[in-house]
């Protein structure tokens, strides 16, 4: 790990690049030095707020190559599988050498240091009312505690760096083994309950740390570690849940859910549009604007995601993060309005705008996922052919659509190669508030009818999210059933495949997965597939596109070992003997 206290730069809260190159050789303006940091502690918290949104397509805070990449929601995509560092992350042949990784590392704790610097300035402050030194002190261990559980999503065991540890300089004597990772996350809960304690209720439009955030965030880790740690051999198929973190993420989502300050939006598309960038579903959600919103040189962009443009729609499209047929597979319906198996039946059964089909789709599938002949992001002029693809013997002919704006809101980019979104990047939103509750209640046995409950709100908003947007799509659209009477059993696979086509392509397919595991078995029978897209090219002859066979050539799970990536290599390397490498690696 790199030196995180002392390397702090001065504010720096533009966070736009003019390249990936310019990105890394900016330099600091100035240093932030501990009389002004003691005097000013407002900035420094500033700063450690600046960092939610300061990540890179190499390094993104929102994960998304870890948790949709690595699962059957998607495809990298991109020019081919040599396009960027992430094809080996996708088929699961990474080593402790990966850069990518490493920039995620270094970056997250830079982000912890921030915290820490924030932490530091508020505690030694003399010139803040209490109350307000009070929130601030909350504020900054929300955040600190945000970015460890990014850390510890993707790395499982890191090393725990806190304000004291910082302030003296002690991160190189710090092991990665120090505590378990049940914990690691206990830790973070705990920072995290803080803010709940202490954070103001969230008023309209807030966006800063608030309680409610705090609580769905306790709620979100009491669930993960519910199940064990992760690893299929220690948590798979004889789990014993614990029951008591099952019944403290009932307890803070609750919370949540017993008060009026959320709710779904009425339609399910305008959740992913920036005019309900901070509605009543956000929770808490890491803000972004375009220049031409904030008056700056070219604005908060969201560059986690700047390669995921969609191919000849947008000016510097790169066509990465595809969705699979598999995904696409797990919306259709039976005549029950209820979710078929994904991997059953016509497999490859292409839609077409207008055209008849054999099933009926959950109404969700086109917010979600962009597919030739049908508008982009619901924009006619923008419509979608089979030429919006850029490698699509690799990665098909589907693209993904929540993250990305309207073409007709613009876009910015940098000289003639990068290009970003206004789009917020959803930490936790109201939907997955009541996915979190209704899978306690069901898996504890609390009170199943409970949790069903609360998955029917879902499907219920899934039905009502059709004319707005997608009318075009009408005839092709499903009435989704609603549930009663369920076992267990029935809850479990009505909450996990309601939880798939909700959240899809938002990041968490591959922890899910991995908390339920069935990271092997899902993974290992989906590298099996042989997509084929049909389609008419110029001269109108069918053609028929096979597509990620390099999945079959390549890819395997290996339970034991790819539930967590690496420590990085360059990390061991700078403390060397004082770290443990992660199993398998």
């Amino acid at each position: 790990m790199k030196k995180l206290y002392k390397i702090l730069p001065a504010l720096l809260l533009a966070l736009s690049l003019a390249s990936c190159d310019d990105f890394l050789d900016v330099k600091p303006q100035g240093i932030l030095d501990q009389e002004t940091a003691y005097s000013e502690p407002e900035k420094v918290l500033n700063a450690a707020y600046a960092m939610l949104g300061n990540d890179w397509f190499e390094w993104p805070f929102n994960l998304w190559p870890y948790g949709d990449m690595t699962s059957d929601d998607c495809m990298m995509g991109g020019g081919g599988l040599g396009d960027t560092q992430y094809h080996s992350i996708e088929v699961f042949t990474v080593n402790a050498a990966h850069g990518h990784l490493d920039a995620l590392w270094y970056r997250l704790f830079f982000a912890i240091s921030r915290c820490n610097r924030a932490l530091d300035a508020i505690e030694s402050a003399t010139n803040l009312d209490p109350v307000r030194q009070e929130q601030m002190r909350a504020e900054a261990l929300f955040l600190r505690a945000h970015f460890y559980y990014k850390l510890i999503s993707v790395f499982y065991q890191v090393p725990w760096i806190g304000m004291e540890d910082a302030k003296n300089n002690m991160h190189e004597t710090i092991s990665n083994t120090e505590f378990t990772h049940e914990q690691l996350m206990l830790k973070v809960i705990d920072d995290f309950k803080y803010g709940y304690n202490h954070l103001p209720a969230k008023a309209p439009g807030w966006t800063l740390a608030h309680k409610d955030a705090a609580a769905a965030y306790v709620a979100k880790c009491y669930l993960d570690i519910a199940y064990g740690d992760g690893y299929e051999a220690t948590n798979y198929p004889n789990v014993e849940i614990n029951k008591a973190y099952l019944d403290s993420v009932i307890v803070y989502t609750k919370d949540i859910i017993d008060g009026s300050t959320y709710d779904l939006l009425e339609d399910y598309g305008d959740v992913f549009l920036p005019e309900f960038r901070n509605s009543k579903e956000s929770i808490f959600a890491v803000q972004h604007s375009l220049n031409n919103i904030d008056n700056t040189n070219v604005g908060r962009a969201n560059w986690s995601n700047t390669l995921n443009g969609v191919w000849g729609i947008w000016s510097k499209g790169w066509d990465f993060h595809k969705p699979t047929q598999n995904l696409v597979n797990a919306f259709r319906l039976d005549n029950n309005g209820a979710p078929l198996d994904p991997s059953l039946g016509d497999y490859n059964e292409i839609l077409r705008q207008g055209e008849i089909t054999t099933y009926k789709y959950d109404p969700r599938l086109f917010h979600t996922v962009g597919m030739p002949t049908y508008p982009y992001k619901y924009e006619p002029e923008w419509t979608l052919t089979w030429k919006n693809s850029r490698t699509p013997s690799d990665f098909g002919f589907y693209c993904s659509m929540k993250e990305v704006t309207q073409r007709s809101k613009g876009d910015v980019w940098v000289e003639d190669t990068w290009q970003a979104f206004a789009q917020n990047d959803y930490v936790i939103r109201y939907a997955e508030v009541l996915l979190m509750a209704a899978e306690a209640y069901i898996e504890s046995g609390k009170d199943i009818n409970e949790g069903v409950a609360l998955i029917n709100k879902l499907r219920t908003r899934a039905n009502a999210s059709v004319t707005k947007h997608i009318g075009y799509a009408a005839a092709q659209v499903g009435s989704l059933n609603t549930y009663s009477g369920l076992s267990k059993d029935e809850a479990r696979k009505a909450l996990r495949n309601e939880r798939r086509v909700e959240l899809a392509m938002e990041g968490r397919r591959f922890f899910d997965l991995r908390r339920w595991g069935m990271c092997s078995t899902t993974l290992n029978n989906f590298f099996k597939e042989k997509p084929v897209y049909t389609y008419e090219d110029d001269e109108m002859e069918e053609q028929n596109q096979a597509y990620a066979e390099y999945y079959q050539r390549e890819a395997f799970f290996n339970s034991g070992k790819n539930e967590y990536w690496p420590v990085p290599s360059n990390q061991m390397l700078y403390v060397p003997g004082l770290y443990e490498q992660n199993k398998g690696y």
